[in-house]
């Protein structure tokens, strides 16, 4: 059942609607939320995908009695139909808003709204792009406020759990406050943010399908998918830039690098002379890459996970 959860009168155009899907009865079992700024095409796609074949599953009669599943695939496509990433008046973060205030600007009164909606639930997923451009092996992450579940967490099959220790930045984040408010919340991470990946992007939707199969919400089989690697954001390796200028690199993110492997050049934008090479301080895999071909000095390009 297609339902609007949040409706703004637009002097300008028509009034901007936040739209949920409701799918079986019963108990709040997942609430699943998509795009919350202007460039997360990518996890748009994916909550489409998962609609897709939720209503399929519906259709079927693969929902478990006694289990609510609510899906907002969007709640900013205002920003995503003129390109920007945060909210197009005023360049606020939505998802820098939770847990809202229904009484104040617009960005806290969407979250509020969008909060009102999904609190409650015994599972939240976020899909959710991260603020550098770049791309990253897909993987859960999970905040580490005291409430998380990471044995749920390894459900999605995922190559990845990341666990991160919050920061003051992170307790106005949709993640963070659902836990304080007693919900089981997972942040899903594709890999991409402003393009299509279908490969990732098939990842994704099958591992939240997965955790729901697994988790006892729907009786739809599907393969165990991965057994995921759990490790702490502040034990991934970080590299930096030392010179600004053309990043050259020569891995991207899935790839395995061996200590002292040469990584990446910075190129003077000039004459195209190597300013600084780039080395592999330890072994492992690169979790993250930097996307954008110009840096500036200092800039993190390269987050390895550390083989044991």
């Amino acid at each position: 059942m297609k339902e609007i959860v949040f409706d703004l009168k637009s002097p300008y155009r028509n009034n901007f609607q936040i739209y949920a899907f409701r799918f079986g009865s019963g108990s709040h079992s997942a609430a699943i939320v998509g795009a919350m700024r202007g460039d997360e095409v990518q996890q748009q796609f994916i909550c489409s995908q998962v609609v897709k074949n939720l209503i399929d599953i519906e259709r079927r009669g693969l929902i478990s009695a006694g289990h609510e599943i609510l899906v907002i695939p969007s709640a900013n496509h205002f920003s995503m139909n003129i390109n920007t990433r945060f909210w197009a008046m005023d360049n606020t973060d939505i998802n820098r808003m939770f847990p809202g205030y229904d009484k104040g600007e617009t960005t806290q009164r969407i979250a509020a709204a969008l909060f009102e909606a999904v609190k409650g639930y015994h599972f939240g997923i976020h899909l959710a792009s991260f603020y550098l451009h770049g791309d990253f092996i897909p993987h859960v992450r999970v905040l580490n406020t005291g409430y998380q579940d990471i044995e749920a967490a390894k459900t999605f099959g995922m190559p990845y759990v990341l666990l991160r220790e919050p920061t003051a930045f992170d307790t106005a984040l949709l993640n963070y406050n659902w836990q304080i408010f007693g919900t089981q919340a997972y942040s899903v991470y594709s890999g991409y943010t402003d393009t299509i990946d279908k490969d990732s992007a098939k990842l994704s939707w099958k591992a939240i399908l997965r955790f729901l199969h697994k988790n006892k919400i729907i009786t739809y089989h599907i393969h165990d998918g991965y057994a995921p690697v759990i490790i702490n954001e502040k034990d991934l390796c970080s590299i930096t830039s030392t010179r600004g200028g053309i990043l050259y690199q020569r891995y991207r993110a899935g790839d395995d690098v061996k200590r002292g492997d040469l990584i990446a050049k910075i190129l003077d934008p000039y004459d195209g002379s190597t300013l600084s090479e780039i080395t592999a301080p330890v072994s492992g895999e690169i979790f993250f890459s930097h996307q954008k071909p110009l840096v500036s000095q200092n800039t993190l390009i390269y987050r390895l996970a550390e083989y044991a």
